[in-house]
């Protein structure tokens, strides 16, 4: 007897510190982000940084991550069919983004409510209140922003090479035709792509001075707040549209926008090459970012004011997926909190492996470190990563890089249709049946992809497209829900 209470007693010891072992091994989160600066992630890097970072907050936090990089080219398929068989826990996304933008996960009930996780959180207290509030759906948190350049404007950017060969007086472009001189000297170059689009539909960029597009998706720019009258219109129909549609057809006719624009053959990478001259950028406090992202010098010349409106806080974010459990959320959180406070973090999953995927140099003008990026392997901007004022500046930034992130987000026009969301769940079926017609006609427009005689019959024939599709319901729906908005 006295052998067999022995046995019980050391078989309870036993299972209960296996069950205490068991208690403190960490939570483990998948997590899925895209790559801009590396088309084609490598794999056996990742894992290294995924290792690297796991031994680094392994005192730290209860938490383990499985990291999947993806290239953008494959990031919006790969990643939906990832969250379809929830196989993510923490998603990398954005406003602008495609199938998995924020305006998406929300309606999807794809997101975790995360309002009652955050108080009293290290990634709570990480961002200012105005973060969270600006990031809201329906009232409640259901995204973490980065804090970047949470405010939204757009620049013209040049090569500077090409800037100083030809004498370019790029501070003279003030509208889009202005450019028309410095391609023409671009074609004559022999480029292959004088205008880059960067395969990017951009009225709702370059108009942004004249509509909030609320949406803040390419597929369906044909709603928009007007800022002239501060109503719901239909986009497509302005003047605005037909001039914007027409110079793109004009210059690809003259050879300025190639026809692989129109048919997606550009890639991500190719504003790393020097087959361009003239693109886009999104206008951000030190733009001299780019030169590192795209590997040699450019300069850039505004020419849309920036607005701060319902999603541009959500230019890039975070969201914990609602097929997590509890203890993944709350591990989703803790990593997060850790990621927006501790700057060696930040570095390593931002820039990788230090001494393999950059340095950290200073020089004598400097006050503080600064990052050298020299992988091809491992690579990633501040701006899809972690917060301004944590990850630290890159060797050609300055050493006040977060102070000007401040100003620079306090120096822009509020929206008239700042706070405002759409909820299409009314109009659901017909929404989606106009968003699928972006592709067939509104794309094939904003990128030169139709000849110059035919874009008013085009633009005559997609809205006609749009109005079998039930547009109007659409159109009329997202002007009651704005008048009943601006009316609380």
């Amino acid at each position: 007897m006295k052998k067999l209470v022995s046995l019980m007693l050391a078989l309870c010891l036993v299972l209960g510190l296996a069950s205490f072992a068991s208690a403190d091994e960490p939570v483990t989160i998948n997590l899925y982000r895209c790559s801009f600066n590396v088309a084609t992630p490598d794999a056996d890097q990742v894992k290294k940084v995924e290792t690297a970072i796991n031994d680094y907050i392994a005192d730290k936090i209860n938490v383990k991550i499985n990291l999947t990089d993806i290239g953008s080219g494959e990031y919006t398929e790969k990643a939906n069919l990832a969250l379809a068989n929830k196989e993510i826990n923490l998603l990398w996304t954005a406003s602008w983004e495609s199938t998995i933008g924020t305006n998406d996960l929300v309606p999807l009930n794809a997101v975790y409510d995360i309002t009652d996780l955050l108080p009293g959180t290290a990634l709570y207290g990480a961002l200012a209140e105005g973060q969270w509030e600006a990031t809201k759906y329906n009232g409640r948190n259901y995204f973490i922003p980065v804090y970047k350049d949470n405010v939204e404007g757009y620049d013209v950017m040049f090569r500077k090479d090409l800037v100083d060969k030809y004498g370019w007086d790029i501070t003279s472009v003030k509208t889009l035709a202005d450019l028309e001189p410095m391609l023409e000297d671009a074609y004559a170059e022999g480029l292959k792509y004088p205008f880059l689009t960067q395969k990017t539909a951009m009225f709702y960029r370059w108009y942004i001075g004249s509509f909030d597009f609320f949406t803040a998706d390419a597929s369906t720019n044909f709603f928009a707040v007007s800022r002239a009258t501060n109503e719901v219109v239909d986009t497509i129909q302005t003047p605005e549209y037909l001039e914007f549609c027409k110079l793109m057809a004009d210059w690809a006719e003259k050879g300025y926008i190639s026809e692989d624009e129109a048919t997606k053959v550009t890639t991500d990478t190719t504003t790393q090459s020097k087959d361009w001259a003239i693109s886009w950028w999104t206008d951000i406090p030190v733009n001299a970012e780019a030169n590192s992202r795209y590997g040699q010098e450019v300069v850039m010349q505004p020419i849309a004011p920036r607005f701060a409106h319902s999603t541009s806080a959500l230019g890039s974010c975070y969201c914990i997926t609602n097929n997590s459990t509890e203890a993944e959320a709350k591990a989703c959180i803790d990593f997060m909190g850790l990621l927006y406070t501790d700057s060696k973090l930040a570095d390593m999953y931002t820039f990788g492996i230090e001494g393999e995927d950059f340095e950290y140099t200073q020089t004598a003008e400097q006050t503080i470190k600064h990052v050298t990026q020299h992988s091809d392997k491992y690579n990633h901007s501040m701006w899809e990563s972690a917060n301004a004022t944590i990850v630290t500046p890159l060797d050609n930034e300055p050493d006040d890089k977060a102070s000007l992130y401040d100003a620079f987000n306090g120096g822009a026009e509020t929206s008239c249709a700042a706070g405002f969301r759409f909820d299409k769940t009314p109009v659901n079926a017909a929404y989606t049946a106009c968003q699928g017609l972006f592709e067939q006609f509104g794309f094939q427009l904003e990128n030169g992809g139709i000849p110059s005689a035919d874009v008013e019959a085009k633009i005559a024939e997609y809205q006609e497209a749009l109005d079998n599709a039930e547009y109007q319901k659409v159109l009329k729906e997202f002007q009651d829900q704005y008048n009943a908005w601006k009316a609380q």
